[in-house]
């Protein structure tokens, strides 16, 4: 059955203008209007209603419950924009998200979760859900991406300790993501751009949570010699390295400097050295602009926030 994608493409005109279109919305010209409805019938497009106005303001966000901390400044800025707007908040985990996608049912849809798969995310825009993704991009019509500054923002504190005069690394990697991939991109350029020699005996892999940080903080003190400062992809595992350094007598920073990247609160408390990421803001940003195009009043353009590095006891 033909979506408004294609009504879209063969009248020329954007998702946005079509969904206002189709929703009798006033803020369309009338011979756009007309031409909208001419394409769609020869299509065949069939629209359907939603059920009701409070089914529609329903926004599902998708998150992992193994990741709570991380999420919960996201979670609390999607919440206070989308009850400002008189949004309802769902929540689902994992793959759950294509079931619980039913265009008659829900608004939109805000992904954080970075293990949801993308054909799962797919999906739900293939139903004509409109879709905010944080952390990731995808090619879709019905998709807008909310990216972090993760290159510019990992480029800052590497090139920060290297003045500090830190010579000697380890990295610790996240899962196979575009922010694992800029974060550890950007920390090799910034080494090769300041000739400083880097073994792959010295890149860990981890998997964003704690218990990876302390499995890789073992393997490095197994080492002959260990590395002066170990980089971590992000908060959880920088903790889980420190807390297995400091039971096994290992002093941070004094014999280890340990630095992450997000920010999350439990980083602020126990003197995390980082790249702060505005979770607070990106996730009302994503609510504010999900609950826009839902109002047409939107687009699926990708966005990109900044990131600046908080320096701490850590380092």
């Amino acid at each position: 059955m033909p979506g408004i994608s294609d009504i879209a493409e063969k009248a020329g005109v954007s998702l946005s203008t079509v969904s206002n279109v189709l929703n009798n919305r006033k803020n369309v010209g009338s011979a756009t209007r007309e031409n909208v409805l001419k394409v769609a019938r020869e299509l065949g497009y069939v629209h359907r209603q939603p059920q009701s106005d409070k089914r529609r303001k329903t926004i599902i966000v998708n998150f992992s419950d193994f990741d709570t901390l991380f999420y919960l400044d996201i979670l609390h800025g999607i919440n206070d924009y989308a009850q400002k707007k008189n949004y309802r908040i769902l929540v689902c985990t994992g793959d759950d998200l294509l079931h619980y996608s039913d265009p008659d049912e829900v608004g939109g849809v805000i992904v954080i979760d970075s293990h949801t798969e993308d054909s799962v995310i797919l999906g739900v825009a293939n139903k004509g859900v409109p879709v905010v993704a944080l952390d990731r991009e995808l090619s879709h019509s019905r998709i807008k991406s909310i990216l972090v500054g993760n290159y510019e923002g990992e480029r800052q504190l590497i090139e920060k300790l290297i003045e500090k005069g830190y010579e000697s690394f380890a990295f610790l990697k996240g899962p196979d993501t575009e922010d694992s991939k800029e974060r550890y991109r950007a920390f090799r350029d910034v080494l090769r751009e300041n000739d400083i020699p880097f073994s792959r005996n010295d890149l860990y892999e981890g998997d964003w949570r704690e218990k990876s940080g302390s499995q890789a903080a073992r393997l490095i003190m197994l080492q002959q010699k260990m590395p002066k400062v170990l980089v971590c992809c992000n908060d959880m595992m920088a903790l889980g390295a420190i807390r297995k350094f400091q039971e096994n007598g290992i002093k941070v920073p004094d014999d280890i400097a340990v630095c992450g990247f997000d920010d999350i609160i439990i980083a602020r408390y126990l003197g995390l050295t980082t790249v702060s990421v505005p979770d607070y803001e990106r996730g009302y940003l994503a609510s504010q602009m999900l609950i826009d195009i839902i109002d047409g009043n939107g687009d699926f353009e990708t966005s990109q926030i900044g990131a600046r590095v908080k320096w701490r006891r850590t380092t």
